[in-house]
């Protein structure tokens, strides 16, 4: 069963989902992660990461 579009997860965590990740909060990226993956940093910070789409 897939992860619904919306769901979130960190910095260092597994990605459950293969998509297009979007970050939380202001200053923002996307970003194509596979699932089980580390999701990443962005900009040198811990973040968090909510699916957007699919891959």
């Amino acid at each position: 069963m897939k992860h619904p579009v919306g769901t979130t997860a960190k910095t260092g965590e597994r990605c459950p989902e293969s998509g297009v990740w979007k970050v939380q909060g202001g200053r923002t990226t996307t970003a194509p992660i596979a699932k089980g993956n580390r999701m990443p940093p962005y900009d040198g910070h811990g973040v968090s990461w909510e699916l957007l789409s699919y891959a």
